[in-house]
């Protein structure tokens, strides 16, 4: 099921079909109370033991122009970079309504880091889902960026005791992907 942007969704199941990670988004502010309700429903997500291990920072405008920046800067170190490639990476950065960075603090025990990094999946999916239910796409991007000591020094995050997962864009998508899933059939097994 591909639904236009924008489309709201009255059943949490519909909205979970619905889901797409959009790539491009179009130059329209959130409505006032979205990104918080999507904040929200991530702090609601399941969580192992209740540690609450996820952190969530909305990036600014000054904070968005340096990441902008930072990005160029890590894609240039690869390969050199056209002033249209330049601008491609800034948008990455730039172009989404809201930006957020999900991080994860950090433990010792490998066990419970690995049961914090699942919980903190659930609640970036409770974010992205509450999102698509006010029909506003959502994206969850990884990358170099994610592991740079700039950003972590741009967004004050102590690299030792919280880790960056991954940056969150929100807003409405130009165009969703169609995306195929496997039959359900083929995912799923039945024991005795």
């Amino acid at each position: 099921m591909s639904e236009a942007p924008g489309t709201e969704f009255s059943s949490t199941h519909d909205a979970i079909v619905a889901r797409r990670t959009a790539h491009h988004y179009r130059d329209e502010p959130l409505p006032p109370g979205a990104l918080e309700r999507a904040l929200h429903a991530a702090n609601h997500a399941p969580c192992h033991k209740h540690t609450f291990p996820w952190r969530f920072t909305v990036i600014g405008p000054e904070a968005r122009g340096f990441l902008a920046n930072l990005a160029v800067e890590i894609k240039a170190a690869d390969r050199v970079l056209s002033s249209e490639d330049a601008e491609r990476v800034r948008r990455k950065i730039l172009a989404p309504p809201e930006l957020v960075v999900a991080s994860q603090l950090q433990h010792p025990d490998p066990f419970r880091s690995r049961e914090d990094y699942a919980a903190c999946c659930c609640a970036i999916q409770n974010f992205c889902l509450s999102l698509c239910g006010d029909g506003i796409a959502s994206k969850w991007s990884t990358g170099g960026i994610t592991r740079h000591p700039g950003t972590y020094q741009a967004l004050g995050i102590n690299p030792t005791g919280e880790e960056i997962i991954g940056f969150l864009w929100a807003g409405y998508a130009e165009k969703l992907p169609d995306v195929s899933r496997p039959p359900v059939e083929s995912v799923v097994r039945h024991t005795r």
